[in-house]
């Protein structure tokens, strides 16, 4: 339903924001580690979502990518929008270009319905509500 590259920055970010809440910035190498993906993507895709404001960071010896108050409240739709659009909550459900109510896809209208409520799960779902099933092992984020 999304991207390789979305699926790693929704890891990423939900692994930022667990070490954020306990004040601490963290390094691409311990990310990447830590969601099990190769360093050079997660850098690109963190430098990318840097630049769109969905995480922050800081150089030197105490440096690393963290989230702030605001962003614990980013959703994740927003990461969605940010790396691969609003295909997942518009596009047709066979990936066609013409799909729409007047000229519908064979699955189109369960998939208007399916989309809707993935949209609705993803706008209401933070990065900061995740993170007590994390520390305390209930959910995962290596594969």
């Amino acid at each position: 339903m999304v991207s390789k590259t979305c699926e790693n920055a929704i890891r990423a970010l939900l692994f930022v924001a667990q070490k954020s809440k306990a004040g601490v910035r963290v390094g691409v190498k311990e990310i990447a580690r830590s969601i099990d993906s190769p360093e050079p993507f997660i850098a690109k895709i963190l430098q990318d979502l840097g630049r769109k404001g969905l995480v922050s960071s800081a150089k030197g010896p105490n440096g690393g990518f963290y989230l702030d108050a605001n962003g614990l409240r980013q959703s994740l739709a927003d990461i969605v929008n940010a790396i691969d659009g609003d295909k997942l909550f518009t596009g047709c459900g066979l990936g066609l270009r013409s799909c729409s109510a007047k000229r519908p896809c064979p699955i189109h209208d369960q998939f208007v319905e399916v989309r809707s409520k993935i949209r609705t799960m993803m706008q209401q779902a933070t990065l900061g509500d995740y993170n007590t099933a994390l520390e305390l092992g209930e959910r995962y984020l290596r594969r």
